[in-house]
């Protein structure tokens, strides 16, 4: 709480048991629980941190996402500019 107050951060909390008013993280939380948190077993934070950077990338360049039209958030945010 105190690293969000320090940058300025407001914080907005959903109601419990409404996991719909967070519709977008909660389907990206699900996805990265799927393929791939629950793929491995991590030896070290470094190592699960390393893994997340990789899918991250793959996820946001290679990866289609049919929820904005099968192109992924690389190139949706390319033709947003």
């Amino acid at each position: 709480m105190k690293w969000v107050e320090k940058q300025g951060v407001r914080l907005e909390k959903i109601q419990p048991g409404k996991p719909q008013q967070n519709a977008y993280i909660e389907r990206y939380n699900r996805t990265v629980r799927d393929k791939w948190l629950s793929q491995y077993i991590f030896e070290t934070i470094e190592e699960a941190q390393d893994h997340a950077t990789a899918w991250l990338w793959t996820y946001n360049n290679e990866r289609p996402n049919m929820g904005i039209g099968g192109m992924t958030p690389a190139m949706k945010l390319k033709t947003a500019a």
